[in-house]
């Protein structure tokens, strides 16, 4: 993408229309596909909630599938372009009824990374907004935190591998691989440019180890990272797992803007 900087060359028009066009010309922010995210760690969080609050966050035509609520609280070790940094995903079952696509959504999502939150934004339509997620091991517990203005908005506790498990058991609760989101972005004169519903999975999964047990799950409300509007109503499993996987292209379900 900045091969006519090297070269002293004036950008063209069919670069800058071409796809994986990204700014500044010559230090582009948004990595093209595939990049790939090696030695991730997870500690994921499941917890039934409100449906009526659920669906209060769902955009239509999507349809809740469920009561139960995912909190993903990720430690990306080794991520193309991105570095290393941690990123929380909180989630929820949808389906698509026009294509027959079942999956999850995602109301909010928080990263450290300036790079992560303007690609999720600007390609895939995540709801990204910068945050401080963590996890780390205290003792006898993995510990996950998410904390946005100096407030711990989400603490998750699970034990410490005592429970092998596979990755299929946390898909019985929950299919998160095809992950729903709503992509909204407005022309410069505050016109709608783009209103769609997005879909992605993820690539190349490779799962090194899975853990299961039982977690705890706290939220605490902060109006710019509002997850306690998806309330905790009975603690279910928590997995803590790590593994390889690879972003690639995603689809557009839907689009608001077309007859």
């Amino acid at each position: 993408m900045s091969q006519y900087t090297a070269a002293k060359r004036r950008i063209t028009v069919d670069e800058i229309c071409a796809g994986g066009f990204s700014t500044p010309l010559d230090a582009p922010t948004v990595p093209p596909f595939p990049f790939e995210f090696r030695n991730v760690e997870v500690l994921t969080l499941a917890y039934r909630s409100d449906p009526a609050a659920m669906a209060c966050l769902l955009p239509p035509p999507l349809e809740l599938t469920g009561d139960v609520v995912l909190i993903h609280i990720y430690k990306m070790n080794d991520t193309d372009w991105l570095g290393p940094y941690s990123e929380a995903n909180v989630m929820f079952g949808a389906k698509f009824p026009e294509a027959g696509l079942a999956g999850a959504y995602s109301p909010y999502l928080y990263l450290s990374s300036e790079v992560g939150v303007v690609h999720g934004r600007e390609i895939h339509g995540q709801p990204k907004k910068l945050g401080i997620p963590r996890l780390e091991a205290r003792g006898d517990i993995w510990a996950g935190t998410l904390s946005r203005n100096g407030i711990d908005i989400v603490t998750g506790t699970l034990a410490y591998k005592q429970n092998r498990a596979a990755l299929s058991a946390l898909s019985a609760i929950l299919d998160f691989s095809n992950n729903f989101n709503l992509k909204a972005i407005d022309h410069i004169d505050g016109t709608p440019a783009i209103r769609q519903l997005t879909a992605r999975r993820l690539a190349n999964i490779h799962v090194h180890e899975c853990w299961q047990g039982a977690c705890t799950v706290e939220l605490r409300p902060n109006v710019q990272a509002p997850v306690y509007r998806l309330p905790v109503a009975e603690m279910l499993d928590g997995f803590y797992w790590r593994g390889d996987f690879t972003l690639v292209p995603g689809t557009v379900l839907h689009d608001y803007l077309k007859p």
